[in-house]
């Protein structure tokens, strides 16, 4: 089982999950025309560090919690593997879209 980026990150892209990756397993892309992230779940270890770097809570510790994006990130992964880094935004910055809030 992998941990999955789920919807609450379409259009927040904080990265900061990234730098915490023993493995690097996350990569940025767009989807549906908003910045996103995703997670590769043949290279993901499970190894929660991950987990309470995202302010919002857009990553899931389980394929189980969010099947429909623990597909999205499979499907995505090896087109965004290849994109650049992107900058890591700062954690008190207001999440963009509504309904979002930060959790950290």
């Amino acid at each position: 089982m992998s941990y999955v980026i789920t919807e609450k990150c379409l259009g927040e892209r904080y990265a900061t999950c990234v730098a915490v990756c023993p493995v690097d397993c996350m990569y940025p892309g767009d989807y549906q025309g908003q910045e996103f992230m995703v997670i590769d779940p043949e290279v993901c270890i499970t190894c929660g560090a991950c987990l309470p770097e995202c302010p919002i809570g857009a990553i899931v510790e389980s394929e189980d919690y969010d099947p429909a994006y623990a597909q999205v990130n499979a499907e995505l992964s090896p087109q965004f593997k290849e994109n650049a880094k992107v900058p890591e935004r700062p954690r008190d910055d207001p999440p963009r879209r509504e309904g979002n809030t930060l959790v950290n």
